[in-house]
């Protein structure tokens, strides 16, 4: 007779069935159970254990009203707990789903593939998204490549995401939807790029237009079109070119394969203008043109579209210097140019402004000669001269020792005002250097003529006369012969034979000397020498009283000389 089976022969058999508490039981696990019954909202299920559990149907609905179940069906669900307070199984289809879920995208993961998933719901900072049961997280700075304003269209939709990172501890995933779009797009771009070659000749639609430049859409790819490559004259703003959704050929420049990047080119299409530029403007044309561009070194003219010469600041005006461009022309004015170089190697064309017109240096010389005498307003005193405001916008330069007779240019100067209107005659006209040479003091009874006759005095070169200290300076004496006679200089070097005889400071003002006149400046005023007149001193006691050789010291001759005379 069999014996009864005792209370361990029972444990061992659930536990054989169930599985021993040591290895976690059901709890924690999902199951295959079958649904017995349907009642309301919930599906009755059994999974083997000694109690049923419930589910609600919403959790096999998913993303529609139909739960689509019927008893007998067999189903994966959660066992959270065996038994609960009523004594039934606590089941979870979500649950069952997300573990599942999880189990699969850890295997993607770590294989870096792609998953589905659909966009349900926002939140702070982005969106949620389905990935078969798990839910990730998607940051607003990875759904698209560029920003999207409306996110409406892409909810609810199936789509590949990849996963930035998963913790299944936390229960935290992070997917992208960028990272999917850049892929794709690099993929396609290489592809596109392949079929592309420099040189080749293509049709796109302006994209995108920026200040130096506009992007172009050659067909799922992007070109830029650099403004300095839209056409060979000056280009502004691409704006003036072209227009966005705008349909233009162009030629593919330059393709970077490491940056991937295309350099496109409309002016490359056109005859360049420059080919045969020398021959068409040779040196020393004139022709007018059209101010283009003002900057703080010149102004850009334009000679025909696409050709351009610069008119430096130095060559746009005789008579106005350090002057701003923008002061002597202004934009869109028509000027006439004369061409001073052409570099067609380099696209560059200098062009004068001034030298298309008449040279006012040569004017006045012309109709002013050497002698003739102007009137004119004193624009400017220094402590050198007064500039005097000439016929022409020429200004004329009046040297202090040329102001008036018998006082220092000092005192000469102080006699004159800026504004005053007055009177000089035409000394010098250097017209390769600017200037021109004004005396006031020649105007003056007596004084000497210029341009040829002898002074008053009657002073030549080689003429000994006394002279009066005027002023010291340290570059020699400023004396004048007689009271009211003619004023001139004595240099430094000029004022003796010996180092220490040619220090200015051992004369002073009033001190009488005699010089010898050694010539004449440009404006026939007198240079004088104490030097010169020692050595012509020196050697006629020689001539006349003998020399050294014939026994006689310097000294001797010297004092014989002097005792004579």
């Amino acid at each position: 007779m069999a014996s009864n089976p005792t209370r361990d022969d029972f444990a061992k058999m659930l536990d054989d069935m169930l599985g021993s508490e040591a290895d976690g039981g059901f709890e924690g696990r999902v199951v295959k159970g079958t649904v017995t019954a349907i009642e309301n909202d919930k599906a009755v299920i059994d999974v083997g254990l000694k109690s049923e559990g419930r589910v609600r149907l919403s959790e096999f609905a998913r993303n529609s009203d139909e739960h689509g179940l019927s008893v007998g069906d067999e189903v994966e669900v959660y066992v959270d707990r065996v038994e609960n307070a009523d004594g039934e199984a606590m089941l979870s289809r979500d649950r069952a789903r997300r573990e599942a879920a999880w189990d699969r995208l850890e295997s993607e993961f770590g294989e870096g593939k792609r998953v589905e998933g659909q966009i349900f719901g926002r939140v702070k900072g982005g969106f949620t998204v389905d990935l078969d049961g798990a839910v990730a997280f998607l940051p607003g700075s990875q759904v698209d490549i560029r920003p999207v304003r409306d996110i409406t269209p892409l909810m609810g939709i199936p789509q590949p995401f990849q996963i930035l990172k998963m913790d299944r501890r936390r229960g935290n995933i992070v997917v992208s939807r960028r990272a999917v779009l850049e892929e794709t797009r690099a993929e396609q771009r290489q592809e596109l790029i392949s079929e592309l070659a420099e040189g080749q000749v293509i049709d796109g639609v302006v994209k995108n237009i920026t200040d130096y430049g506009a992007f172009v859409d050659l067909g799922g790819i992007d070109g830029l079109l650099h403004v300095t490559d839209m056409s060979y004259k000056r280009v502004n703003h691409p704006s003036e070119v072209v227009e966005i959704g705008q349909t233009v050929t162009v030629q593919i420049v330059r393709i970077n394969q490491d940056t991937q990047r295309i350099s496109l080119g409309m002016k490359q299409l056109e005859s360049d203008p420059w080919d045969g530029v020398a021959a068409k403007y040779p040196v020393g044309m004139k022709l007018n043109g059209t101010v283009t561009n003002i900057t703080e070194y010149g102004a850009f003219v334009e000679l025909e579209p696409g050709i351009e010469g610069l008119v430096h600041v130095s060559e746009m005006s005789w008579t106005k210097k350090n002057v701003h461009p923008g002061k002597i022309v202004s934009t869109s004015q028509e000027v006439e140019v004369m061409v001073l170089e052409v570099d067609a190697d380099k696209r560059r064309i200098s062009l004068g402004l001034k030298q298309a017109q008449s040279n006012p240096w040569d004017d006045f010389a012309e109709k002013f000669p050497v002698g003739s005498t102007v009137t004119g307003e004193v624009k400017n005193a220094t402590e050198f001269g007064l500039f005097i405001g000439l016929p022409g916008d020429v200004d004329g330069m009046v040297h202090m020792s040329d102001i008036a007779w018998g006082i220092s240019g000092e005192d000469a100067l102080a006699l004159h005002r800026k504004g005053e209107e007055v009177e000089a005659v035409v000394l010098d006209v250097d017209i390769e250097k600017e200037r021109i040479s004004l005396g006031m003091k020649q105007l003056e009874k007596g004084a000497p003529a210029v341009g040829g006759a002898p002074s008053a005095s009657g002073l030549k070169r080689g003429d000994v006369v006394t002279v009066t200290v005027l002023e010291v300076r340290d570059g020699g004496l400023e004396v004048q012969v007689g009271e009211d006679g003619a004023t001139g200089f004595i240099k430094r070097s000029d004022l003796g034979r010996d180092r220490d005889e040619q220090r200015p400071d051992r004369f002073q003002t009033g001190q009488k000397v005699d010089a010898m006149v050694t010539g004449f400046d440009r404006t026939k005023k007198p240079n004088f020498s104490i030097k010169a007149r020692q050595i012509a001193e020196e050697k006629q006691a020689v001539e006349q009283y003998g020399s050294s050789d014939s026994g006689a010291s310097l000294g001797d001759i010297l004092g014989e000389a002097l005792k004579n005379r």
